[in-house]
């Protein structure tokens, strides 16, 4: 059983407590939160409350999740876009909106589910039942170029490389202000915000070491287009480090207070190029996903 303690502070009182454990823990459903509540598993300074119950300043929140039996995932029809496959593995461009794996209270329409058909259950089992094949993941909202693993050797080849900080991870991104200098480098340590659990941050006491390089392609008015690459992999990466310097991606509704105008749904943030040396031949390549359309759209429409 997992075990989650979180202090209230101020400012972030006043609000239920399953929809702040909905926005803690994104990857439980609702529904599977409110079953938590009802069952005890969530206790409010060592009390039981309702859903409904308004969280104050100072309440201790304990949330312990309940261990429970990995379900058999199944197979789903889902189109997927391949990138490149072959024996050992394959890239697919993930889209807008879809989660890589299931997580309790959400089993169904995530990558793992597609893969799961499209392989005919021919994935690596490092990871478990509920992440065959995945040796990394981007967010929900993030779009472009993911590696799925058919195999144990394929996904112990990868996941050294990603240990190494050898794989080549180019994204690319509209962000908030316009950048001045053509180039620069982002060296700041993240970890969980010590106000808000439900962040990262940057963090320099408790955080671990996070490098990202980013490049202008374009300045629009408002806004710059930038290609970042990332040194180090840290969880929301590019997004707090993008936002520690004042340039937050548009549309990031966790990391950035400002307005997202044209309508989008979550960060315009698109993991464009994955490079690295094949588990079989040593050979070394890159895979490119395009970008989406609505984010050729945007550079499309942005006053200049």
């Amino acid at each position: 059983m997992e075990q989650f303690t979180y202090q209230i502070g101020p400012g972030e009182d006043d609000e239920r407590l399953d929809k702040w454990i909905s926005a803690a823990f994104p990857d439980l459903s609702r529904a599977y939160i409110q079953k938590c509540i009802r069952d005890n598993s969530v206790l409010i300074n060592g009390r039981p409350q309702k859903s409904g119950y308004r969280l104050r300043v100072e309440d201790e929140i304990v949330f312990s999740i309940p261990e429970a039996a990995e379900p058999a995932i199944e197979a789903e029809d889902i189109p997927l876009d391949i990138l490149y496959e072959d024996e050992d593995l394959l890239i697919v461009n993930k889209p807008k909106g879809m989660v890589v794996h299931p997580a309790p209270g959400h089993y169904s329409g995530t990558l793992v589910n597609a893969v799961l058909y499209h392989c005919k259950g021919r994935l690596s089992g490092i990871n478990g039942v509920l992440r065959p094949g995945i040796v990394h993941r981007i967010d929900r909202d993030t779009t472009g170029s993911l590696i799925v693993c058919k195999n144990d050797r394929a996904h112990n080849a990868i996941a050294t490389q990603l240990k190494e900080h050898s794989i080549t991870r180019s994204y690319r991104a509209i962000v908030h202000g316009v950048i001045r200098d053509e180039n620069g480098v982002i060296d700041a340590p993240i970890g969980r915000d010590p106000k808000d659990r439900k962040r990262m941050a940057v963090n320099e006491l408790h955080g671990k070491r996070a490098v990202t390089r980013y490049t202008v392609l374009e300045r629009f008015r408002e806004y710059t287009y930038v290609e970042c690459r990332l040194e180090t992999g840290r969880t929301h990466q590019i997004r707090v480090h993008m936002a520690s310097v004042g340039h937050p991606v548009l549309g990031d509704q966790v990391y950035s207070r400002r307005n997202a105008p044209y309508r989008l749904e979550g960060q315009v943030l698109h993991a464009m190029v994955i490079g690295f040396r094949h588990p079989a031949t040593e050979r070394y390549m890159e895979i490119a996903a395009p970008l989406p359309d609505y984010f050729e759209h945007l550079l499309q429409i942005l006053p200049r």
